[in-house]
């Protein structure tokens, strides 16, 4: 809980531990559709929108590779009209074979409008088990193929539900306008008795480490060539993943950083260009992606940016650089708990990770991370035999 006197507000988060990487490979997206099945109604409450609104509140909810987060905000006042919806669908959600019919149609409509129908929509369906031979991060949240969601049975999603969306996989976390002496008591009264599921086992196959670059050509109907080039990186929990994400604002967060410099402003090979990580809970992966110009081919462009990679792995960040980055991610920690919910996502967030309070030592952690320590990951990261390529054709019209 987090006390905050100054709204009038209130939020309610509950993270379950289930998200991508827990499905079974042959029945993938399961963790993606529990996320719309959620809101399709409980054994005691048919319609879970409708309460909710009437109470002033809102709500919505994600899913990714480790976990599925549902979050509202409402009234302080109406603060147990959130745990009695929540409680129950956490107990007792209604399956019923029309909810289940029409959640499977909105996946799968999602499915082809949002990674089959749009360009580059199918990046991460290719770029992924290109990376990823073993762990189960080889396929999207989507699911690996829209048969796997189309084929799902009733038995199978309420075995599912059984498994995962239990109080002992689950985190709940309340902020805002609240008194912890109030609102533990109704915490208790509607969450207390559902009975704990099962001890999961967790056994995620390891990804043996790479040792050979890997590549994969696609010809595409779309605008212009892209390039995405994928590594593999530390785990969140891994004292390396605060170097790493540092790292990629280097290379590409906002135009002074040094790829938009390069290679989009001086030397326009890139129409744009991205670095990024995707933070997942196990070795996730620093991805780049760009855009080429119409007149550069990709050999070229793959060029230049390893020669951007070489600088970073052969000479030590400018301190000044580097403390900039710093900064800005420092901000971005700040700002993102300004609101209620920012904070109620946050910190349960942190407790899956370890413990609610680590969120107060984020900033250190960053700011801790050395020039020479840059030098030293980036030699690790981006070392001969690690690289994934995507090479992103578009079609040439004749």
């Amino acid at each position: 809980m987090h006390q905050d006197p100054h709204t009038p507000m209130a939020a309610v988060n509950i993270l379950y531990k289930v998200g991508a990487r827990d499905e079974d490979p042959e029945k993938t997206g399961f963790a993606h559709l529990f996320e719309h099945l959620m809101f399709g109604g409980s054994v005691n409450i048919p319609s879970y929108d409708n309460p909710l609104q009437q109470a002033g509140g809102e709500n919505n909810a994600f899913t990714n590779n480790d976990f599925t987060n549902y979050y509202l905000t409402l009234p302080k006042n109406n603060l147990e009209t959130a745990f009695w919806l929540e409680s129950d669908r956490m107990l007792s959600l209604a399956f019923s074979r029309k909810s289940l019919r029409v959640q499977k149609q909105v996946v799968t409509e999602e499915f082809k409008q949002n990674y089959l129908n749009q360009p580059y929509g199918d990046v991460y369906l290719l770029l992924k088990p290109l990376a990823y031979k073993h762990h189960p991060y080889q396929w999207n949240t989507i699911g690996k193929e829209i048969s796997h969601i189309e084929k799902a049975t009733m038995d199978d999603v309420k075995h599912f539900y059984s498994r995962y969306y239990n109080p002992n996989n689950a985190i709940l976390c309340v902020t805002g306008n609240i008194h912890p002496d109030k609102v533990i008591p109704q915490i208790e009264n509607w969450f207390g008795s559902i009975p704990s599921g099962a001890e999961l086992q967790r056994n995620y196959p390891a990804e043996p480490e790479q040792k050979e670059n890997r590549t994969l050509t696609v010809e595409r109907d779309v605008p212009q060539d892209a390039l995405y080039m994928a590594w593999h990186m530390p785990a969140r929990n891994e004292k390396e993943y605060y170097t790493s994400d540092l790292i990629s604002d280097l290379l590409s967060n906002g135009d002074s950083s040094r790829l938009f410099q390069r290679l989009v402003k001086d030397k326009q090979w890139f129409t744009d260009i991205n670095a990024y990580i995707t933070g997942d809970m196990d070795r996730g992966l620093f991805i780049i992606s760009g855009k080429l110009n119409p007149s550069v081919d990709f050999h070229s462009a793959e060029e230049q940016i390893e020669k951007e990679l070489t600088k970073l792995t052969e000479h030590l960040v400018e301190e000044e650089e580097l403390q900039k980055v710093k900064n800005k991610i420092e901000a971005n920690l700040v700002f993102s708990e300004i609101s209620i919910l920012g904070k109620a996502m946050s910190l349960s967030y942190f407790e899956m990770l370890s413990k609610a309070e680590d969120i107060n030592n984020e900033t250190e952690k960053y700011q801790a991370v050395r020039r020479e320590d840059i030098r030293e990951q980036a030699r690790k990261l981006f070392a001969e035999g690690k690289k994934n390529v995507l090479y992103y054709k578009a079609k040439k019209n004749s």
